[in-house]
């Protein structure tokens, strides 16, 4: 599964432009000044390289190898270091090492959210932003199902709109 996931996310990287969400933009203030971020599932990495670009000490991880050639260009061009991690978040940890940002755009993975849960330090942020079901019946979000996952942190910001909904949490602690 891994090599077909790979291929496909390579070809789509291959076509596409893309950009930083400005959902990411707009919660920049509740991230912290410094400290460490994980951007799972990359991209190409506009998030990781403006979470650098803050401040934040970055380690990003995606399945895509022309994605992380990209994010890898664009973090020398903007003079930042992230951490570029070429890994299947399919069964995936993220070890034990404490988070204090967990990044999560355009990607949900239901059976990934038990590791998000683990790798948020306590006090830590999620910030995710994810196609509602409207758009994607197997990878949307249901209505409210972003809150349901994360019932017992401390919501900052939840929005939905016909095509995404987004989410920043506190872990507690």
């Amino acid at each position: 599964m891994a090599a077909e996931d790979r291929a496909r996310w390579d070809r789509k990287h291959r076509a596409r432009q893309a950009a930083l969400s400005p959902w990411l933009v707009g919660a920049a203030g509740f991230l912290p000044d410094r400290g460490t971020a994980l951007d799972l599932a990359c991209g190409t990495g506009e998030a990781a390289v403006w979470l650098a670009e803050r401040g934040l000490d970055v380690t990003a991880v995606d399945i895509s190898d022309v994605a992380l050639d990209k994010a890898r260009a664009r973090a020398e061009a903007e003079g930042v270091h992230v951490d570029w991690v070429a890994g299947d978040l399919d069964g995936w940890e993220p070890g034990e090492r404490a988070w204090d940002v967990v990044l999560c755009l355009r990607f949900l993975d239901r059976a990934l959210v038990p590791a998000i849960r683990r790798a948020v330090a306590p006090g830590g942020l999620l910030v995710t932003e994810v196609l509602t079901e409207a758009v994607s019946r197997r990878f949307g979000a249901a209505p409210g199902e972003l809150l349901r996952a994360y019932v017992d942190w401390e919501v900052l910001r939840y929005e939905v709109h016909p095509r995404t909904a987004a989410l920043v949490v506190r872990r507690p602690g």
